[in-house]
């Protein structure tokens, strides 16, 4: 039988590759559900070649926009805005629901798919930053699968699969270290959005990008690892490996490191995620040791990267600090995508916005939303505040 798949975030870079996927391997699976954001006609373009039971889009107004791309039989298919999102997320005939869209908005239908029975292919490392107690526990409690589609989960969870769990000593997380490896703080703060956006190895959405210049998506991705591996944040490394080959590693207690490695192409952890036990046939060149000539591994600078610091503090804070991080980010990111501030205010703003909230429960939903509602509310008066260079 082929696995019936929800997509959300079905017209950002990870989404497109599911698509892609997807269409390589007509006999395995069909799409049942897409959900995107605001682009209407890539949207209606996937609509129309993968016949999904159900649609959502950003909100009303683009809906109706998306109505008039489409015969009348779509229609009633047609949902919007968070409660879209939602209803696609959880769509009855899906096996499986990738949640790829970006940000905060990926927590409450990703939430849904799980309470509905769906194994969750997750890609919006933002639902275990801001509640990574209260969805894992919502996997364990509903008996689905929670399968990692960022090449570093995947790894990890590749690794892991050589030995017991208590038997692990530590997993190691690499990161590129982004299109400014090697700059000092003070270069830092005279970098473009152009060169921020111009990853060295991966091609990524826009928001993604700025997070791998600023190491704040390796901070994400270190809490995202806490909560899906069950990791205590001590046992956590990362370290910068440049030319991107070896994707994470995980150390055992007998001294066995076990590394999963790849040429940089997310179609390999998305398929994994896709067919899990199974491996298919991929149409990617082999990884070439030898054409490599070596692998690097530093540790990072933190005086030139603190957003990872702020990351590794969050997690230890717990309560609902790692929400403040995540939703202050999103904020400081927009502003600087707008060319409101300069790099370096980015971690600044969350930095501050950080120090002014405290108190919240990780168990306790509301108090993350509320929390997410006013770290960006603060952010937004720090962001109008910042002075560019």
């Amino acid at each position: 039988m082929r696995r019936r798949i929800s997509l959300l975030g079905s017209t950002g870079s990870i989404g497109v590759n599911v698509l892609d996927i997807v269409r390589r391997f007509p006999d395995r699976f069909k799409i049942v559900g897409l959900a995107a954001g605001c682009n209407v006609e890539s949207l209606a373009a996937q609509i129309l070649e993968f016949s999904p039971e159900s649609i959502s889009i950003c909100d009303e107004r683009h809906a109706k926009l998306l109505q008039d791309r489409l015969p009348s039989v779509w229609h009633n298919r047609i949902f919007w805005g968070d409660e879209g999102n939602q209803i696609v997320a959880a769509h009855e005939t899906a096996d499986m629901t990738v949640s790829a869209i970006v940000g905060a908005a990926g927590l409450k239908p990703t939430l849904a798919a799980i309470m509905a029975g769906k194994d969750v292919g997750l890609a919006n490392k933002e639902t275990l930053v801001m509640a990574g107690r209260i969805v894992m526990d919502a996997v364990a409690a509903q008996g689905v699968r929670m399968l990692p589609v960022d090449s570093e989960h995947s790894a990890i969870f590749q690794a892991l699969q050589a030995g017991r769990r208590e038997d692990v000593k530590k997993i190691i997380l690499t990161a590129s270290g982004g299109p400014f490896r090697g700059k000092t703080p003070e270069q830092l703060q005279r970098v473009t959005m152009e060169d921020a956006l111009n990853h060295p190895k991966w091609k990524m959405g826009r928001k993604i990008s700025i997070d791998s210049a600023t190491l704040m998506n390796k901070g994400l991705e270190v809490i995202e690892a806490k909560w899906l591996f069950g990791t205590p944040v001590d046992d956590i490394e990362v370290l910068v490996h440049p030319q991107s080959i070896v994707h994470s590693l995980v150390e055992f207690q007998d001294g066995s490191v076990i590394a999963q490695l790849g040429i940089p192409d997310m179609r390999i952890p998305i398929t994994y995620a896709l067919s899990y036990p199974e491996r298919l046939a991929l149409p990617l060149p082999s990884l070439n040791l030898a054409e490599c000539a070596r692998l690097d591994f530093y540790q990072p600078d933190r005086r030139s990267f603190p957003a990872l610091d702020l990351a590794f503090d969050a997690l230890r804070s717990g309560g609902v600090q790692p929400a403040v991080l995540n939703a202050a980010n999103e904020i400081a990111v927009e502003a600087f995508l707008q060319d409101r501030i300069d790099f370096t205010s980015i971690v600044d703003i969350v930095s501050s916005t950080m120090d002014r909230m405290q108190g919240g429960s990780e168990e306790n939903l509301e108090d993350i939303l509320e929390a997410d509602v006013e770290a960006r509310r603060r952010a937004s008066v720090l962001s109008g505040l910042a002075v560019r260079r």
